[in-house]
């Protein structure tokens, strides 16, 4: 991107975008208007499938508002839900320098709305900015770690710790409160902590008879903090 390039005027403009990544917030005007020229924004309802594992790796999506939740199937068909991801993320990032080919699915959990970046634009600017190009390797070695310490979650604790873990996780890390509305049914959860619907469901009863939670359809509120955080480390 040389400065004395034509850059015409963009439709969508990232540069006045209040959701911008951090990634995002260190590249110029220049190249935010080549962003903006090479970028479409789409809007997805609650379930509606943003990216399908097997599909080619064209273009980054970026996660602007709302939440998704990244899967993989195994051999059988059974899906497993790798991690949930809220917005000011990019979806797909270890595709692009992996493989060619999706190797997660991105289902939408609520209404999101995303933004579709062509791939070449995107890796030219990696190339091309140092900072940016810190900032997604950054979120990348995140979301590494993130899925390091659930996979070592699942192997190591008893089922009454992945669940307390589960929703610790969705209170601090996701809704930032104790109240909040389960994102996930009883099957999808089974399929984040490597369980079953049924044992699912019957844990989150006995939290519910030991006062640790109140729970009423998806709607969920932590009572026993201090004891789910026990739970959580030793279950």
């Amino acid at each position: 991107m040389k400065s004395n390039d034509t850059i015409p005027e963009p439709t969508l403009k990232c540069s006045c975008c209040s959701e911008k990544s951090c990634a995002s917030l260190v590249l110029n005007n220049e190249e935010l208007n080549v962003l903006s020229n090479n970028c479409c924004e789409a809007a997805f309802v609650r379930n509606e499938t943003v990216l399908k594992e097997g599909s080619f790796t064209s273009h980054i999506i970026y996660l602007r508002t709302g939440l998704v939740k990244e899967s993989k199937k195994n051999e059988r068909g059974q899906e497993h839900i790798m991690q949930i991801i809220k917005s000011h993320a990019y979806l797909g990032l270890p595709s692009l320098f992996g493989d060619r080919i999706n190797q997660y699915s991105y289902t939408a959990l609520t209404n999101v709305t995303v933004c579709f970046i062509d791939v070449n634009v995107y890796k030219q600017m990696i190339l091309e900015n140092g900072k940016f190009s810190y900032e997604i390797l950054a979120t990348v070695c995140r979301e590494s770690l993130n899925n390091y310490h659930q996979l070592v979650n699942k192997q190591q604790k008893q089922l009454s710790g992945k669940i307390a873990d589960t929703l610790l996780y969705f209170s601090r890390n996701i809704f930032e409160s104790n109240h909040y509305e389960l994102p996930l049914n009883r099957n999808e959860i089974a399929g984040l902590i490597g369980s079953s619907r049924e044992s699912v469901t019957k844990q989150l009863n006995h939290f519910v008879a030991d006062g640790l939670i109140s729970l009423k359809g998806r709607s969920i509120e932590l009572l026993g903090i201090d004891k789910l955080e026990k739970i959580s480390k030793f279950g």
